[in-house]
């Protein structure tokens, strides 16, 4: 038996979090009850339907996309805009792992893989992302040192984080550095720029764990090797 969110995110209808959202709406059906039910559980005779469409289990899908500024982050999008699922060729289903704004260019894993995405964004995770930041105004090593010791956004003290100076524009009044943090908190980078007094300019995701763009340019994607999927399960798995 396995749990009903479990099952759903196991075959790629999305992650475990989304599809818990969907039991909770009454968008599943178990045979021919409906399911509203988290703990519920399912044998292995039972069909599933989610908004009246079977669900089966589909060969697992990894892209790293090399995602460009203005695109949602999203499945879909009520106002028809490009999301980044857009952006891969393939007719399966698939869903970004957690998510990056907007404005926010960078690496980007989409999959059908609940199992892995969930480990991924779950805050147990500790999964170390590093983001080039462009901000304006000239940040001091003191600043650093403090968003490497953790600041208060939200309420909450951010993690540690390693902060390198990669240049200063002093003619232009501009910094850049790279910031590695291990959470996925909403406009995390950005906001650490705020406790600190400077505003992003432009924000992109450079690596995620083990993974970097290289080899891709902006809007490319390519597929995950197998050793590569092995190594993200090995990084939150042994957490």
């Amino acid at each position: 038996m396995e749990r009903l969110q479990k099952y759903l995110s196991s075959c790629g209808v999305a992650s475990r979090r989304k599809s818990e959202e969907l039991i909770l709406k009454g968008h599943v059906r178990v045979n021919d009850e409906i399911v509203n039910e988290l703990g519920f559980k399912i044998k292995e005779q039972d069909k599933v339907y989610v908004d009246d469409v079977l669900v089966t289990r589909s060969e697992k899908l990894y892209y790293l996309l090399y995602k460009p500024e203005k695109i949602i982050c999203s499945v879909s999008d009520e106002k028809g805009r490009t999301t980044v699922v857009d952006l891969i060729d393939t007719e399966e289903k698939i869903f970004p792992v957690g998510r990056l704004d907007y404005d926010t260019s960078g690496l980007l894993l989409l999959t059908n893989d609940g199992e892995l995405s969930n480990k991924l964004t779950h805050p147990s995770g500790h999964v170390p992302k590093t983001y080039a930041v462009k901000v304006e105004g000239i940040v001091t090593p003191e600043e650093l040192r403090t968003l490497e010791k953790g600041v208060v956004i939200d309420g909450v003290k951010t993690k540690k984080a390693y902060a390198k100076l990669v240049r200063t524009d002093k003619k232009n009044n501009k910094t850049y550095i790279e910031l590695t943090i291990t959470e996925g908190r909403n406009h995390q980078v950005k906001k650490m720029m705020e406790v600190i007094n400077h505003k992003v300019l432009k924000l992109k995701r450079i690596s995620y764990a083990f993974l970097n763009l290289s080899g891709l340019s902006i809007g490319e994607y390519r597929t995950l090797s197998i050793k590569e999927v092995r190594q993200l399960y090995s990084v939150v798995n042994k957490k």
